[in-house]
């Protein structure tokens, strides 16, 4: 156990007493390891050296599709609804034809073209005489003769008539609509006169039944594109091209002109990589959310529905990957590559493997962010914001002089100009501290670091906590496979008598890999109990049923000590207890949750491709499978598009080899760890192993 603590004692003596620069200094070596968050062991045997290669190289070599609540796998089947073109289109058109006709023309050609076209465009209408003798017989014909003389003037009349009548006046009104198509508005003066003038739409200003106005029906009676009737909530699916999740809900927000809360889906996808996923948008009209498809970068919307509930964190049932491993060699030179790659894949189709809390959980700097959750949860305020503060060798390159002038002055306002916008934890810790007053130490007070920690928006507040609950989950099943492998011991536990099915979903939802919902709420009702030996005997529990809580109030800790004793080991380096997780700061106080400790992939298969250019595409994205087959996927609702996934290579010069490796995980699984255990590779060397190109 010692060697996997050691690293995190590490990582806590150089942040530890609150001395931001020693960790300055101690983390500008290395980036963050997997040893410093507790991914030690794996399954396969220490004589199989694994295999090497490169992920990521371009953003199309790492797919993701969700699978939704019903199992279906989320596609972009569609570009989008057929709108027609927007009034500045045809604005735009208008000129592009006026030009044509004006093209080589004299100007008094030019002005005669004008005046035709002019009257060509005046409102057109069509009196019957039944409706004029209606008409006549409440006004005038010198008033009638005002009135059509209006389509030529542009003017407006009033009535030397009186209307007296309110039944009469009403009856005028609606009259003059229906005789004149629409194209006259009209309005009672205060002396009972009756006001005329040409509608300022065919339209006119006529009151609109409410479901017109949130119904768009087309001249064939379409409703809203063949969506149907209007309801609450409009779904539709994203597809993007490297970009976060949050990114692009906050970019379709913005150009909304709705609040963030407003866009809604079920869990954040992988920024590197080309993913497709459900959003919800609180009564968004269908016409206006899929026009962003013209501004949108490397974002294609689609799939548009409407429905009566949202989409929610937490409600899928997990995502199917698509990655593509190029350049792949044997570790040992002289091992068969086929042969290795079939080994590797049935060990993970077999074996599983360990269900890790993934590198991404613990950020990208050098500094891993469950060291930022151990100081909130000892409720360091200063410590805290230190941290996130502190200069860093990995950090985003345009941050290190907000970082170095605040670490050499502590002036919060200098610094806030110098720190770029994307950094929302540090600006959000900054924005306060400049209104703060100094106390005499010339050092803020920890009331007014405790202000700038909770202005840091929520989601991050969370995400630092459980990730120090992830990094000690970690440790701890790494020691739970160090010592017992992958037998089921008396002690382990299990989640209490619920089917296999509604089990899986509830420890998978109260685990999740990307949103962190595990402590958002306590009642989620999962609860474990220990396995006995009659248990065991009985040949009813696996492996993959044996769960580890993460650290919290309301969980029950496994009865094994050795494994006790880690939780408290580790806890106790960062002055915290694992059975003292309760804190008068609600967003700090940990309900904790049960994960399960192996993983295992649904439908796992593989591809050996073999190819000559290292830049080329090796599997096809959705948007290019659906441009390649757009009929034939509006015409089958199932069309397979696995069936055009890869991308076949026939060139007798082909020197390389790729592996595509496809597999569906739940969703409090990391398809890192999953590759890890494929390729026994160290995933942190994974962030060295990318290198993106545009595609």
């Amino acid at each position: 156990m010692q060697e996997s603590v050691t690293p995190k004692r590490a990582v806590e003596e150089l942040v530890g007493e609150t001395t931001v620069k020693k960790a300055k200094q101690q983390t500008r070596a290395r980036g963050l390891q997997e040893l410093d968050v507790g991914i030690t062991q794996y399954l396969s045997s220490h004589e199989f050296k694994g295999i090497q290669g490169t992920i990521k190289q371009r953003y199309a070599d790492f797919l993701v599709n969700e699978i939704d609540k019903n199992d279906k796998i989320i596609h972009l089947v569609d570009e989008g609804v057929k709108l027609g073109k927007s009034r500045k289109e045809k604005k735009m058109e208008k000129r592009r034809s006026d030009r044509e006709v004006f093209q080589d023309k004299s100007p008094e050609e030019i002005s005669e073209i004008k005046s035709k076209m002019k009257e060509d465009n005046k409102p057109k209408y069509e009196l019957s005489d039944e409706n004029k003798t209606k008409i006549l017989e409440l006004m005038t014909p010198e008033e009638l003769a005002e009135i059509e003389r209006l389509f030529s003037s542009g003017d407006n009349m009033e009535t030397k008539t009186k209307y007296d009548d309110k039944q009469t006046r009403g009856n005028l009104h609606k009259l003059l609509r229906e005789a004149f198509q629409g194209k006259l508005e009209s309005v009672t003066s205060p002396e009972n006169t009756i006001r005329v003038a040409l509608a300022k739409n065919n339209a006119g200003n006529r009151r609109r039944n409410p479901q017109e106005s949130i119904n768009h029906v087309d001249e064939n009676g379409v409703v809203n594109y063949g969506l149907g009737p209007f309801k609450n909530y409009l779904h539709f699916t994203v597809y993007k091209e490297n970009r976060e999740t949050m990114e692009v809900a906050s970019t379709i927000a913005k150009y909304l002109r709705i609040t963030n809360k407003s866009v809604s889906y079920a869990g954040t996808k992988d920024r590197r990589g080309v993913t497709c996923q459900r959003f919800s948008i609180y009564k968004g009209k269908v016409a206006r959310v899929s026009s962003l498809n013209k501004g949108l970068k490397n974002t294609t919307l689609g799939g548009f529905a409407y429905e009566d509930n949202p989409i929610g964190l937490g409600d899928l049932s997990g995502n199917v990957f698509t990655i593509v491993i190029r350049n792949v060699k044997p570790v040992d030179e002289n091992a068969n590559l086929e042969e290795l790659v079939e080994q590797s894949f049935n060990v993970l189709k077999n074996q599983g493997f360990i269900n890790y809390f993934g590198m991404q959980r613990f950020g990208t700097f050098s500094i891993s962010t469950h060291v930022l959750g151990a100081y909130l949860l000892r409720e360091d305020w200063k410590g805290a914001a230190e941290l996130v503060l502190a200069e860093q060798d990995i950090v985003l390159p345009d941050s290190v002089e907000a970082r170095r002038i605040w670490a050499e002055t502590k002036n919060a306002a200098l610094a806030l100009k110098k720190m770029p916008r994307r950094c929302s934890a540090e600006c959000a810790i900054l924005s306060v501290l400049e209104k703060e007053q100094l106390v005499d130490d010339e050092d803020y007070s920890s009331q007014s670091y405790f202000k700038s920690i909770m202005a840091i928006p929520k989601n991050l507040r969370s995400m630092y906590v459980h990730a120090y609950q992830s990094y000690v989950w970690n440790l701890v099943v790494s020691k739970r496979i160090e010592l017992f492998g992958t037998t089921v011991q008396e002690g382990d536990l299990v989640i209490v008598d619920k089917s296999d099915k509604e089990a899986k979903s509830e420890t998978d939802a109260a685990s999740s890999a990307d949103d962190f919902p595990e402590d958002v709420s306590s009642d989620n009702f999962v609860r474990a109990r220990p396995l006995t030996k009659e248990d065991i005997e009985s040949g009813k529990y696996s492996i993959f049923d044996v769960v580890l809580p993460t650290p919290g109030f309301d969980i029950l800790y496994p009865q094994n000590d050795k494994l006790l004793t880690v939780y408290q080991e580790v806890m106790a380096k960062d002055n915290l207890d694992p059975k003292s997780m309760n804190r008068k700061v609600r967003d700090f106080s940990l309900a904790g949750s049960y994960r399960r400790i192996m993983g295992r992939p649904d439908d796992l298969s593989y591809n050996i491709v073999k190819y000559s250019d290292s830049l080329a595409p090796l599997v096809r994205t959705d948007l290019q499978i659906l441009r390649r087959n757009s009929d034939k996927i509006t015409e089958d609702p199932n069309f397979d598009f696995e069936s055009d996934r890869v991308i076949s290579n026939d060139e007798p010069e082909a020197d390389k080899v790729a592996v595509v490796l496809k597999m569906k995980l739940g969703v409090s699984s990391y398809a890192t760890m999953a590759l890890r255990e494929f390729m026994k590779a160290d995933t942190s060397r994974f962030g060295e192993l990318v290198n993106v190109q545009d595609d």
